[in-house]
C-alpha cells in the first residue's frame, strides 16, 4: 500500500508567484481563473493556468483552481464552460463552494470543497466526501480534537487545513456584512473587510467598555509549531492562505514551511512528500517578514483570550531600535545591534500616544560613527515627506520611542533575484556498447520517483591516455545537470577502463538523456481522479436550510432537494432576509477577548451551556449592531440589518443589468422541490 503523502499547499496571486511558489518547495498551488473565483482581483487568463499547470507538472506538483463564489442561475452556463476550459488547460482540481456545479455536465475533474463550505462537524464532512469531493478545507475555527473527530468519518478524502495568513473573524461563508454594509458580498469574492474597521464596544446598560478598538480584527494563523499535532490528527494538506500576497511573501511564506515539513517527514517513514524534489535557498526564512498582524494558532489548542490585533489591523513590523534624538529634518536611532542594517526606501513605524500606529517611509538612513573597534548602531534617518514639514509630520515620536520597521529594502531585493532552486534527484550509468560489430556508449537514468531512460551513441571506444583523469571527467561532465530540473545523486561508470570520450558527445548524451527522462515523466503523469458521489443519494445532515446555505441558484436548490431537504431558503445576496438577522457568526468573542465572559469570573461552576451573557452593541460611525453570544457552543453572532442605501443601489443595479440581460437567481417559494426562478 502506498504511503500517504503530505501537501503543502501554497497561493498564487498570478502564474508567476506559482510558479515561484513551487520552486520554493510548493506541492501545490490554488490560484482563480478568469471568472467565479471569490478573489475578484486576483483572476487569471486560461492561458496562464496552462503555463503553471506545464510547471507544475514537471515535479510531480498540482494546479488547483478555484471556482468558488455563489453563482446566479445566468452565471452557471459560464462556469461550466469554464471548468472545461480549465480541464483542457491542465488545472488538477477545482476548488468550489456553490453546490449547483455538482448539477451540471462538468469535467472529469477533482473537485475539492472551498473554505466557503463551512465545514465543522463529521457530518458535513462525511456528506460531501460522499457526494464526491475528494478534498475539503475544514473550518479554521477547529480544535485537534474536533480535526480527529471528522478524520474518523472521513477516510476517502483528503483532509486540508489552512497553516499560514489572514485569519477570516467570520466562519468561512458565514459572513454577510461586506454585502449589507458596502453591497459587496464575500461570497462573490469582493468583501470590504468591514471586520478591520475600529468599533466602540458598549454593554447592555451603554456604557463604553472599549472605545474605537479592532475588536473584529484577528492576529494572523500560525501552526508552525503544531504540525506534527495536526498530521497525527488527519491533516494531509497544509494551506497557507493569501492569493493577494505579492511575490516576497509566498517565496518566504512557502520556503518557511517546505522546511519545516521536510524535517517532519525526517523523522516518519510512513508518509512521503506530494511532489518531487529537493529545495536549496538563498536565504533564511523569515515569516515574521511579510505582512501580519503578529501570531495566534487559534482555537487548535483550544480557546485563548490573546487572538485579537484590536490596537491595529495594519503590519506594525519588527522592532529596529529606538528614538536617541530628534532635530529639524529627522532623527537618530539606535539599533542596539550591529547587525541591524537600515536601508533607503525602508518603512518605519512606531505607537503614538493614543496607542495608534504611526509610520514613515525613510528617504536616507545613514549610519554614524560609533567610538571603539566594535560597529556602529547608531543611524541617522531623514524620513521621506513633504518639503518643509520636517519633523511635525512625525505624531507622537520622540526620544527613547521603540521604532519598528515594516519594509525592509535589503530583504525585498534580497527576495526579488532567485531564491531557490527544486533539483529531482537522478542516478546515472555510463556503459560501453557493442551492435552488430559498432562500438558506442549507452547512458541510462532513473530518478527519484522510480522512473528511467535511456540513449546512446555509437562512438569509438578510444583508451585514454590518462585513465584516472578520464574517469574523473566523464563522472563530471554527467553530473553536471544545472539548468535542468535534475540534480545528480550517483554517477556510475559501468565501462571495461575509462575510455576517451569528447567532451561534445558526452554532453550531446546527457542533453538527450535528461530530455528522455522528461519525456518519460511526462508519459507517466497521471490526471487526478474524479471521485463518483455515493448513490443513492446520501441524505444531507439537515432537512431544512436558511439563508446562511447560500443558495443562490435553482441547480443548488435543486441539489439539496435531491439529497433529502425540505426547505431550502434563498441566499442572503437574494434580498430576502431583509430585517435583522446574523450578518457574521464567529468562534470568536469579544466578550471573552475583553474578559468579561461569565465563564471567565471567579466563582462561575455553571454546567457548560447555563451560563447566558447578555447582548453587546457594536458602533462604527452611524452603523450599529448587536452582539449576541450562544454560550453553549461558544460562538457569537454579529446581528444587524442591510443598509437602505445598499439595497437601493443594488435594486438599481440588478434592474439595469436586467434591461441588457437577463439576471436570474435562486429565490424560495415554499419548498425547495418548488423553488422557482426570479428575475430582478
Amino acid at each position: 500500500m502506498p504511503r500517504p503523502h503530505l501537501e503543502l499547499l501554497a497561493p498564487a496571486r498570478d502564474a508567476d508567484i506559482g510558479i515561484e511558489a513551487l520552486n520554493h518547495g510548493a506541492d501545490a498551488v490554488y490560484i482563480g481563473g478568469p471568472g467565479f473565483g471569490a478573489r475578484d482581483k486576483a483572476a487569471n487568463d486560461v492561458a496562464d493556468i496552462a503555463r503553471l499547470a506545464d510547471h507544475a507538472h514537471r515535479f510531480g506538483a498540482r494546479v488547483f483552481v478555484t471556482l468558488n463564489t455563489i453563482l446566479r442561475d445566468d452565471e452557471l452556463e459560464g462556469a461550466r464552460k469554464l471548468a472545461w476550459a480549465l480541464h483542457d488547460a491542465g488545472a488538477d482540481a477545482l476548488i468550489v463552494q456553490d453546490m449547483g456545479l455538482l448539477e451540471l455536465d462538468l469535467p472529469p475533474i477533482q473537485l475539492h470543497a472551498s473554505t466557503q463550505t463551512d465545514i465543522r462537524t463529521p457530518e458535513k464532512a462525511r456528506f460531501l466526501q460522499d457526494v464526491g469531493f475528494s478534498q475539503m478545507v475544514l473550518a479554521r475555527e477547529l480544535d485537534l480534537h474536533q480535526i480527529r473527530a471528522i478524520a474518523a468519518q472521513v477516510q476517502g478524502a483528503v483532509l486540508e487545513f489552512f497553516v499560514h495568513g489572514a485569519l477570516c473573524v467570520a466562519y468561512s461563508g458565514q459572513c454577510f456584512i461586506s454585502h449589507a454594509v458596502t453591497g459587496r458580498s464575500a461570497n462573490r469574492g469582493s468583501c470590504s473587510q468591514e471586520c478591520r474597521q475600529p468599533y466602540t464596544v458598549l454593554d447592555a446598560q451603554g456604557r463604553i467598555v472599549a472605545h474605537d478598538k479592532h475588536v473584529l480584527s484577528l492576529k494572523d494563523n500560525d501552526q508552525s509549531a503544531n504540525l506534527a499535532a495536526l498530521v497525527d490528527a488527519g491533516i494531509r494538506s497544509f494551506k497557507i492562505e493569501g492569493r493577494y500576497k505579492d511575490m516576497a511573501t509566498v517565496k518566504n511564506v512557502t520556503a518557511h514551511y517546505r522546511q519545516r515539513l521536510d524535517a517532519l517527514l525526517e523523522g516518519r517513514r510512513d508518509l512521503r512528500p506530494a511532489s518531487s524534489g529537493r529545495c536549496t535557498y538563498t536565504f533564511t526564512p523569515q515569516p515574521e517578514q511579510g505582512y501580519n498582524r503578529g501570531g495566534t494558532d487559534y482555537f487548535v489548542n483550544g480557546r485563548k483570550d490573546d487572538i485579537g490585533a484590536f490596537d491595529s489591523p495594519k503590519h506594525a513590523g519588527l522592532p529596529v531600535g529606538h528614538v536617541m534624538r530628534m532635530d529639524a529634518e529627522g532623527f537618530e536611532l539606535d539599533t542596539g545591534d550591529a547587525a541591524i542594517l537600515l536601508h533607503n526606501g525602508d518603512a518605519l513605524t512606531w505607537w503614538d500616544l493614543q496607542g495608534e500606529l504611526q509610520g514613515v517611509p525613510v528617504n536616507t538612513a545613514t549610519p554614524l560613527p560609533t567610538p571603539g573597534a566594535g560597529g556602529g548602531t547608531r543611524w541617522r534617518i531623514v524620513p521621506n515627506q513633504p518639503p518643509g514639514v520636517g519633523t511635525t509630520a512625525l505624531k507622537d515620536l520622540r526620544p527613547g520611542t521603540a521604532v519598528n520597521r515594516n519594509r525592509d529594502m535589503g530583504w525585498e531585493r534580497l527576495l526579488a533575484r532567485p531564491s531557490a532552486e527544486r533539483r529531482i534527484g537522478v542516478d546515472l550509468t555510463l556503459a560501453q556498447t557493442r551492435v552488430d560489430g559498432i562500438e558506442g556508449f549507452e547512458l541510462s537514468l532513473k530518478d527519484e520517483d522510480g522512473h528511467r531512460a535511456s540513449v546512446r551513441v555509437a562512438h569509438p571506444h578510444e583508451p585514454a591516455r590518462d585513465a584516472a583523469r578520464a574517469e574523473a571527467q566523464l563522472k563530471e561532465g554527467l553530473a553536471r545537470l544545472g539548468g535542468t530540473l535534475f540534480q545528480a545523486r550517483r554517477v556510475r561508470l559501468a565501462l571495461a577502463q575509462p575510455w576517451f570520450l569528447p567532451a561534445g558527445v558526452l554532453n550531446a548524451l546527457r542533453r538527450d538523456g535528461i530530455a528522455a527522462l522528461e519525456a518519460a515523466r511526462a508519459a507517466a503523469f497521471q490526471r487526478l481522479p474524479r471521485a463518483m458521489p455515493v448513490e443513492p443519494p446520501v441524505p444531507y445532515p439537515e432537512d431544512t436550510l436558511s439563508y446562511l446555505a447560500n443558495v443562490y441558484n435553482g441547480q443548488a436548490a435543486a441539489f439539496y432537494a435531491r439529497h433529502g431537504v425540505k426547505v431550502v431558503d434563498a441566499a442572503y445576496e437574494s434580498h430576502e432576509a431583509l430585517g435583522e438577522v446574523s450578518l457574521m457568526i464567529t468562534k470568536h468573542c469579544v466578550r471573552y477577548s475583553l474578559s468579561l465572559c461569565p465563564k471567565q469570573a471567579k466563582g462561575v461552576t455553571g454546567v457548560q451551556g447555563t451560563v447566558r451573557a447578555e447582548p453587546m452593541t457594536l458602533v462604527h460611525e452611524n452603523l450599529r449592531y448587536t452582539l449576541r453570544f450562544d454560550c453553549k457552543p461558544c460562538e457569537m453572532h454579529v446581528v444587524g440589518a442591510m443598509q437602505p442605501h445598499v439595497l437601493k443601489a443594488l435594486n438599481r443595479q440588478l434592474k439595469a443589468e436586467a434591461q441588457a440581460a437577463p439576471v436570474h437567481f435562486y429565490r424560495r417559494q415554499g419548498s425547495a422541490a418548488t423553488g422557482s426562478l426570479s428575475r430582478s
